[in-house]
């Protein structure tokens, strides 16, 4: 009823969803993983992934912002920070219509995250951060950030720690958003960290832990990337039976034709089974099990199907999925993303691999 009769507009003009972000914050869901304690719903993994996927469902960029707030700022908080980070940050993203960012890509390091670059320096009570950013999801619009950084001198993942850095701190320069081929209404931005000073307390858990910040953050996060692509198939496919039914062509709806019908059941089939992976890591996470290896196999299965799904719903819609003014080229655009950001498909494969070769 709110989101999807918006989101046509928002692809096509670019703009931030702000009112989808407003009424979703006044339901709790921007941050619904905060613990109840802090002023958040306290979700449980599967909840808040079925709740990305029917977001997802009505606008992929809307759900993205969701994600970026309470899969990728919340979650570094709430599971390493201390109990002053915790009451400091937490009641702000669950209240109002505040939003997380997570700035870890840099030119040089995007799945190599060890090559990270961007140094903080410690001076008596503070630590002083300089470097860059990239591919930052919510940058222009978020509240706070978590920033990767290195200690001076220090090489190796051992020297990566984690902060919280507000966004209104003073030496934080967020570029314009960057122009992209799907999602388009989630801001995308590039960044620079000009000798920006945080209160030492500020550090997430302890130094040189930032790298198993980053790596149990991600982990996390792809569940909710493979809820997503899930989401995105599920309204291409929605369409293309809708699409079906009505059109004619040699005097008869092309549902019933045996071509069409086989692109219906291998879309079916595909959607299915990405749910079903994305509700079994959820599972696995809610119940304190190490799910690793299943959340990669979730976000891997969930976006190469979602680019499938959204392939042959365009197919089904023939000359018209090609068309602006359907929205399956929305999604088929939208879906795309899954396969690269939180991982690429190609980083999933050598996560599953290694999961199985070590045991």
């Amino acid at each position: 009823e709110k989101i999807k009769p918006r989101a046509q507009h928002y692809d096509n003009t670019g703009d931030f969803p702000a009112d989808n972000i407003k009424e979703l914050a006044e339901l709790g869901i921007v941050g619904m993983t905060v613990k109840e304690e802090y002023g958040g719903m306290g979700s449980d993994a599967l909840t808040y992934a079925t709740v990305v996927e029917e977001i997802a469902r009505g606008c992929a960029a809307t759900a993205t912002t969701i994600a970026g707030t309470n899969t990728l700022a919340v979650a570094p908080i709430q599971n390493f920070g201390s109990e002053d980070l915790k009451t400091k940050f937490l009641p702000s993203l669950c209240s109002e219509a505040n939003i997380g960012a997570f700035a870890l890509s840099e030119p040089q390091a995007g799945s190599d995250v060890a090559n990270i670059k961007t140094r903080a320096e410690r001076e008596g009570d503070e630590f002083i951060i300089n470097g860059s950013k990239i591919y930052i999801t919510n940058a222009i619009v978020a509240n706070l950030f978590i920033v990767f950084a290195r200690s001076p001198n220090v090489d190796g993942y051992k020297s990566l720690s984690a902060y919280v850095v507000p966004a209104d701190t003073p030496g934080i320069h967020v570029m314009p958003k960057e122009k992209k081929l799907g999602i388009v209404a989630s801001p995308t931005s590039a960044m620079s960290f000009e000798e920006v000073r945080i209160p030492v307390d500020y550090l997430i858990g302890d130094e040189g832990k930032g790298m198993k910040i980053a790596l149990a953050t991600l982990d996390a996060g792809r569940i909710s990337v493979g809820a997503q692509a899930v989401g995105i198939s599920q309204a291409a496919f929605e369409d293309s039976i809708k699409f079906a039914n009505e059109r004619e062509q040699f005097g008869k709806p092309i549902s019933n034709f045996q071509s069409i019908q086989m692109m219906i059941a291998d879309m079916s089939a595909r959607i299915l089974s990405g749910r079903l992976l994305y509700y079994h890591a959820a599972r696995l996470k809610d119940q304190g099990k190490k799910f690793t290896k299943e959340a990669a196999i979730a976000k891997l299965v969930t976006s190469e199907n979602a680019t499938f799904v959204t392939h042959k719903a365009i197919q089904i819609h023939g000359g018209s999925g090609f068309l602006k003014d359907f929205e399956v080229e929305r999604y088929y655009r939208d879906a795309r993303i899954t396969e690269i950001y939180e991982g690429t498909s190609e980083i999933m494969r050598l996560i599953i691999a290694r999961q199985e070769l070590k045991n």
